[in-house]
């Protein structure tokens, strides 16, 4: 005991500034030599004596550098020394730092994975100059239920004048058949006006793009083409320019060869892979007359330099009143007409971006659970080093070179953890690509480049600096007399670090419900989406494509009306019919195949009622189909009232028309809630052509356009009475999915050999790529929450362990005194439930707002669904108790007698 005090009184000493360095070392090896012999007595070999001993100091080699970094004034040398220690204690506990590395290697490299996405599709620029300055104009008419109806040619000089912008351009998307080599080959097609380019600000990699001031009313016959066209038909022909491609039977020169990443804008991933542009002034034949009720295509602008959208819409939207009262019959009162200004970064978007924000809110919170993980594993090693940290703190280190001691080992953790996660992320990119959807904007953008990683660094340090700070704080807060008496019989650590820990746990439990009911909802609105019934019966069903060339000259077009195209069309379906396995076929255009067709492909026609919109210039549109007779059977349609088409429906004969049950409820609503007969009433569905067409039968609802929505008004048209361009031949029955592509294109060319054939697939496929986006956030959503619940698991296990390690003097002394084990169990188990309980109850909070968030992804489940609340909880829960059980089954284990004697 008297050395002991002599011990003390020169730490005190040493604290108060009076230390000498040779005196510093005489001291520790002193204390080494009287801690070694006790450990000897204690029955430990020699060496196991020393090591211990070194410990439970707490490293003396360590202590000499704090003092001689105290002495330092050079910045770079202190940190020098705290990365060497940092270093060497990660090396003393590798099993601490592989949990820790790995831990946030799991967590930096889901969160660094999915900001790759979102980097690509929503933060990465626009590819062009100026891309703010990049609008996209949409015609609403709200008044009649439409939205996005295109732009006339008119409307499109108006814009050109307004002062608004440098350039206003108009683009239509198609597809056109090219010719002239072994096979006909349907490529997608831009036809744009002459300032397309410009008003992108992009020129040609080879020759020109088309002049800005080119007035041709019609086709300038002029054609760029793309760099993997023009290397995949032409060989990278140096002399391309000025040669003469055939599409559609028309010849074009191509004037320009565009760079390699050039890459089109456009809501869809074939409007982006554009192959051709065509120049056109949309104002003369092969287009409508230029009138204002004659929407042609999408316009986009580039705003004038410095002007804020906000600015320009709000001119806009004075031209617009403008106009309406210079032109009261073609923008009616009803109608309710707008321009809207759209920046093209947000229109290329589509609807990923809610279900985006939601997977990076998701793995956000997984990324938050494994720091919170961390932060507890730092606090247990902390109070396991507080003996350590007692004494570099009475031998002289001051608190703050002791919290960047402890800050610069965290920090080092993490960045070691969030750089393995990158890591991983790039070995594994190719792989981790194969989940993403197809359908996502910008896929061929996503890349793990520098500003990935740059962004895995900053969140490693920021993680690192904020949840090692508080550890680091808490340990250097030390009561040193306390510390230093216990001779090692192990902390019991302060109350600040227990209440730290065990609101870390309930945060970590919280954050991991909110995932875990949100992944609970997003599986239930999926499940219920994926058995939702579509109305039609995908079984056994192909769909093959074709496309009909559209020459500039009608004239010269062999298939311009629904007579020349039937005789086509009947041969191929003979043919088809032959083909081995085939029970069933029928032919429509693009906007009837099921779920695999984009806005490009859909037909909307204006829908004049007999006796109801005559008089209306802005009647309702409504979504058609072009279909053959044998359509609604192959694709097992139910009929309701009327009839179905019928092969003696000809071009010379009465149109007519099959529309659904949204159609007939919403326009021929009858009085006193009672549904109108729709049969036998006549619409005229264009306004320019005064034929009425006779509705002669009622279909059920079917899910065509969407699987979320089977409330959209829809009508079928007879192929053989309006002709249409884009078909897609269904076939029914046991075919080959590998084979039958050119089975038919064999037939189809039997007939026409200029007519291509591509993009077969069946019905369940399509289906299947209709739900990949959801299916996508789903999956992460769900990945994410297992994640979670993993580690709010181990966080519990980690916490009521060291609980149990902290108070087994407690529990000794309980049972020596004639404590039964179980009320030991029921100690522990009561903790780890008290633990879970107020986790459970911050996370169903924090999970009601979360879930009112993502209403817009849910389908047929409400946002505030108890049983997937109910049962989440009661997960999370049983996990909890679970992950408890074990130390509280080890602590009932505790020898009394042992466990005394040790202490």
């Amino acid at each position: 005991m008297k050395f002991l005090r002599r011990f003390f009184i020169r730490l005190s000493n040493f604290a108060t500034g009076h230390r000498a360095d040779q005196r510093l070392r005489e001291e520790i090896a002193e204390h080494l030599a009287f801690q070694t012999d006790e450990n000897l007595r204690a029955g430990m070999s020699p060496a196991e004596a020393r090591r211990q001993a070194v410990l439970k100091l707490g490293a003396a080699e360590a202590i000499r550098e704090d003092h001689h970094a105290e002495q330092s004034i050079s910045f770079f040398e202190n940190l020098f020394f705290d990365l060497r220690y940092a270093v060497r204690m990660l090396l003393r506990s590798p099993g601490f730092s592989l949990i820790v590395i790995a831990t946030m290697a799991l967590g930096v490299g889901a969160t660094t994975a999915i900001y790759s996405v979102i980097d690509a599709t929503l933060l990465h620029p626009l590819p062009y100059p100026h891309p703010s300055e990049l609008v996209r104009i949409e015609d609403d008419l709200p008044g009649v239920g439409a939205q996005d109806v295109s732009v006339s040619v008119p409307e499109w000089k108006d814009l050109e004048n307004s002062g608004i912008f440098q350039y206003v351009a108009l683009d239509g998307f198609g597809s056109s058949n090219l010719t002239g080599s072994a096979q006909p080959t349907r490529i997608a097609v831009k036809v744009v006006t002459p300032n397309y380019f410009a008003m992108l600000g992009v020129g040609a990699q080879l020759g020109r793009t088309f002049d800005p001031g080119d007035n041709t009313p019609g086709f300038n016959l002029e054609a760029v083409i793309s760099d993997g066209l023009w290397k995949r038909a032409f060989g990278a022909d140096p002399h391309i320019l000025g040669k003469t491609v055939r599409m559609d039977n028309d010849a074009y020169q191509v004037v320009g060869v565009m760079p390699p990443g050039f890459r089109d804008q456009g809501k869809t991933s074939e409007e982006r892979n554009a192959e051709v542009w065509a120049a056109a002034g949309f104002a003369a034949v092969p287009f409508d007359p230029p009138l204002r009720n004659s929407r042609l295509g999408t316009a986009f602008a580039r705003l004038k330099p410095g002007l804020p959208v906000a600015s320009a819409q709000a001119r806009i939207d004075a031209l617009v009143a403008s106009l309406k009262k210079q032109y009261p019959a073609d923008y009616p009162a009803q109608a309710a007409w707008n321009i809207r200004l759209i920046p093209l970064a947000e229109t290329l978007v589509g609807n990923v971006r809610q279900s985006l924000i939601l997977l990076f809110g998701a793995v956000g919170l997984v990324l938050l659970i494994s720091c919170v993980n961390v932060a507890n594993l730092l606090l247990a090693r902390a109070s396991a080093r507080g003996r350590e940290m007692a004494v570099r703190q009475a031998l002289g280190a001051a608190r703050t070179r002791l919290i960047r001691q402890l800050l610069t080992e965290s920090l080092l953790l993490f960045v070691l953890g969030g750089f393995t996660g990158f890591s991983v992320l790039f070995c594994t990119r190719k792989f981790l690509l194969q989940f993403v959807p197809e359908s996502l904007p910008h896929l061929n953008d996503i890349s793990i480049s520098w500003g990935v990683l740059a962004f895995a660094i900053v969140v490693s340090v920021a993680a690192g600096t904020i949840f090692g700070l508080a550890p680091a704080w808490l340990t250097s807060r030390l009561d040193l007399t306390t510390t230093l008496r216990q001779e090692g019989r192990g902390s019991s650590g302060s109350r600040q670090r227990s209440r730290l820990r065990h609101a870390l746990v309930i945060g970590e439990l919280a954050l991991s419900l909110v995932l875990m009911i949100a992944a609970g909802l997003l599986l239930r609105s999926f499940w219920d989406l994926f058995k939702v019934q579509p109305g039609f019966n995908p079984s056994r069903v192909m769909a093959i494509e074709t496309w009909l060339p559209i020459p500039n000259d009608p004239k010269t077009d062999i298939y311009s009306t629904a007579a020349q195209e039937a005789v086509m069309l009947r041969e191929v379906l003979r043919r088809n019919r032959t083909l081995p396995g085939v029970e069933e076929t029928a032919v429509g255009d693009l906007a009837a195949l099921p779920l695999g067709h984009d806005e490009n492909d859909l037909n909307m026609f204006p829908l004049i009622r007999e006796g109801h919109d005559v008089e209306s210039s802005q009647p309702p549109l409504i979504d058609a189909s072009i279909v053959s007779p044998e359509y609604f059977h192959l694709l097992g349609m139910t009929l309701l009232r009327g009839r179905l088409f019928v092969d003696q429906d000809l071009e010379n004969t009465p149109s007519i028309a099959v529309i659904n049950q949204a159609a007939a409820r919403m326009y021929w609503p009858g009085k006193d809630g009672k549904g109108e007969d729709p049969v036998g009433k006549r619409v005229r569905l264009s306004a320019s052509k005064p034929d009425w067409t006779t509705i002669v039968g009622v279909i059920a609802d079917a899910r065509t356009e969407s699987l979320a929505d089977a409330a959209i008004p829809q009508v079928y048209l007879d192929i053989y009475q309006r002709h249409a361009k884009d078909l897609a031949f269904f076939l029914r029955g046991h075919v080959d999915p590998a084979t039958i592509a050119a089975q038919v294109r064999a037939q189809v060319q039997a007939v026409d050999p200029n007519l291509p054939v591509f993009h077969a697939e069946t019905l369940n496929d399509i289906l299947s790529s209709s739900l990949s986006v959801r299916r996508f956030s789903m999956e992460m959503v769900a990945l994410f929450a297992g994640t979670a619940l993993l580690l709010a698991g181990l966080g519990i296990y980690g916490t009521i362990s060291y609980v149990v390690n902290e108070q087994r003097r407690e529990m000794a002394i309980r049972l020596a005194l004639g404590a039964q084990r179980g009320t030991i169990l029921k100690m522990v188990l009561r903790r780890g439930l008290g633990l879970a309980a107020a986790g459970a109850g911050l996370g169903l909070a924090g999970a009601l707002i979360v879930s009112h968030l993502m209403a817009g992804l849910l389908f047929g489940v409400s946002s505030i669904d108890l049983p997937t609340f109910a049962g989440v909880t009661l997960v999370l829960t049983t996990v909890a108790l679970a992950a408890s059980c074990i130390p509280a089954l080890r602590a009932m284990r505790l020898d009394p007698i042992t466990m005394l004697h040790s202490e």
